[in-house]
C-alpha cells in the first residue's frame, strides 16, 4: 500500500473560502481602524486635564435597577456591545466548522493547533513572571494574554501595507476566532463567581425559541431580537458574563448547505461589531491613566504589566510557533512550498496584539478600579504595540515574496471572476 501523500501547512483553500475570507477582513480592517482611533482617543483623554470627565463618563449609570440592569456605560459596552462581537464570533466559528474548508478536521487541526499553543504559553510565561516578581495575588490575570485581537492585527496590516497571502490571511482569521471561543470559555468558566443555576437554565426557553424561528419561515425575523435579548438578560442575571449569550446564540443559527441563514445573519451584524460594539468598548476600556500616578518607569515596570507584555510577544510567538511546528514535525504535513518558516514567525508575532478580549478578561480578573487592571491594560496596549512593530519588520521584509504569490493568485482572472489557478489546482486533501 502506497504512502500517504504530504500534506502542505497553509496551502491555498477553496475559492469560496478564499473569497468569503477576503470579504471578512475587508470588514475588520475598517473596524480595525475605528478600535485604534478610539483607544487612542480614550488614552489621551485620560491622561488629560480632563481625565475626571472621561472617568464620570465611563461611570454613569443608566438601565433597571428592578432587572439588575442599572449598570455603567462602561459596564453596557462590555457586557452589552461585546455580546454582539461574540454572535459573530460564535457566528464565524460555526461556519467554519461546518460549511467552511475548516469542516475536515486535518484542515482544522493547525489553527487549533496554534490557538492552543498561543493558549497556554502566555498562559504560563504570565504566571511566571508574577510569580518571580513576588506578586503572587495577581496570579488571577493569567488569562489576559490569551487571545488575538483580529481587529486589531487587520488594522495593522493595512498600515504596513502587507500583501499578505490567502492562505495566512484565512490562517489568522481562523486563529483569531478560535481563540476567542477559548477566551469566552474561560469567561464562562473561570470568572463566574456566583453562578445561579435558574435563570440560567430559563434562558435555553428564548435561546430554543430564537433557533427555531430561524428554522421556520416565520415571517417577522426582526421579532427574533426578542428572544435573542430575554436570552442575553437571563445569561447575565446568572452570574456567568453575559458575552456567553451571543456565543450561544450564534451556535444555535443554522448553517445549511450554504451557509444561508448564517451567512445573511453575519453580514448583517459584522459592520455593527466590528464599527459600533468594539471601537465603543475600546473607547470605554483603554483610558488607563499614566501621567500622574508616580514615575513612568516604576509604572511601567509592576509585576503585571510586564507579565503581559511579555506573554503576548514573546507567549504568544513560542506557542502559535511552536504549535505550528510540532503539527509539522509529528504529522505527514510539510509547509507549503510558497512560504517559509520566517512567515509563520512574522504571523506568530502578529498574534500577539491582544487587545478586546485582554482588556475584558483584566477587567473580570481584577476588578473596574483596581490598579492592577490598569496595569494589566497598559501591559496590554504596550504588548500589542510592541507585537505590532516586530510583526511589522518581519512581514515587510517578506512583503516582495508576498506580492508575488498574490499576483500569482489574482491573475487570469475569467469571466467568472475564479482565479485559474483556483480552477487548475485541487486543495490540499
Amino acid at each position: 500500500m502506497p504512502p500517504r501523500p504530504f500534506r502542505h501547512l497553509l496551502s491555498r483553500g477553496s475559492w469560496p473560502e478564499v473569497s468569503r475570507v477576503g470579504d471578512i477582513l475587508r470588514t475588520e480592517s475598517v473596524g480595525g481602524v475605528l478600535l485604534l482611533v478610539a483607544a487612542m482617543v480614550a488614552l489621551a483623554w485620560a491622561n488629560s486635564p480632563w481625565r475626571a470627565a472621561y472617568h464620570t463618563l465611563s461611570g454613569t449609570r443608566v438601565g433597571p435597577a428592578a432587572w439588575h440592569l442599572d449598570l455603567t456605560l462602561a459596564e453596557w459596552s462590555a457586557d452589552g456591545l461585546l455580546a454582539i462581537f461574540f454572535f459573530v464570533a460564535g457566528l464565524e466559528l460555526k461556519r467554519e466548522f461546518v460549511a467552511g474548508d475548516l469542516r475536515d478536521p486535518r484542515r482544522a487541526a493547525l489553527p487549533v493547533a496554534a490557538a492552543v499553543g498561543g493558549m497556554i504559553a502566555p498562559a504560563l510565561i504570565y504566571v511566571a513572571v508574577v510569580t518571580a516578581r513576588g506578586a503572587g495575588d495577581s496570579l488571577a490575570g493569567w488569562a489576559i494574554p490569551v487571545a488575538t485581537d483580529i481587529a486589531f492585527a487587520l488594522a495593522v496590516l493595512a498600515v504596513i501595507s502587507t500583501h499578505l497571502p490567502a492562505a495566512l490571511r484565512t490562517f489568522l482569521l481562523t486563529l483569531a476566532v478560535v481563540d476567542d471561543l477559548l477566551g469566552i470559555i474561560v469567561i464562562g468558566v473561570v470568572y463566574t463567581d456566583d453562578l445561579n443555576l435558574l435563570p440560567l437554565a430559563l434562558a435555553m426557553v428564548p435561546l430554543a425559541l430564537f433557533s427555531l424561528g430561524l428554522r421556520t419561515r416565520f415571517r417577522w425575523r426582526w421579532l427574533l431580537l426578542v428572544p435573542a435579548l430575554a436570552t442575553w438578560v437571563l445569561v447575565h442575571e446568572s452570574g456567568v458574563h453575559a458575552t456567553v449569550a451571543g456565543v450561544l446564540l450564534g451556535f444555535v443559527v443554522p448553517v445549511r448547505g450554504d451557509g444561508t441563514t448564517a451567512a445573511r445573519l453575519e453580514h448583517r451584524w459584522r459592520p455593527v461589531s466590528a464599527g459600533v460594539a468594539v471601537p465603543v468598548f475600546a473607547f470605554f476600556a483603554a483610558g488607563v491613566t499614566v501621567l500622574g500616578t508616580g514615575p513612568l518607569v516604576e509604572t511601567l515596570a509592576t509585576p503585571v504589566t510586564v507579565a503581559v507584555v511579555v506573554a503576548l510577544v514573546v507567549g504568544k510567538t513560542v506557542g502559535v510557533l511552536g504549535a505550528t511546528w510540532a503539527t509539522q514535525r509529528f504529522t505527514r504535513a510539510q509547509l507549503s512550498s510558497d512560504l517559509g518558516w520566517w512567515d509563520v514567525f512574522g504571523l506568530s508575532l502578529l498574534a500577539g496584539m491582544g487587545f478586546t478580549v485582554s482588556l475584558l478578561i483584566g477587567e473580570l480578573a481584577f476588578g473596574t478600579g483596581d490598579v492592577r487592571n490598569d496595569q494589566a491594560k497598559l501591559g496590554i496596549l504596550l504588548g500589542s504595540l510592541l507585537a505590532a512593530l516586530l510583526a511589522g519588520v518581519v512581514l515587510r521584509i517578506r512583503n516582495r515574496r508576498y506580492r508575488d504569490i498574490r499576483t500569482t493568485e489574482e491573475l487570469d482572472l475569467d469571466a467568472d471572476g475564479i482565479p485559474d489557478i483556483f480552477q487548475t489546482e485541487k486543495p490540499d486533501p
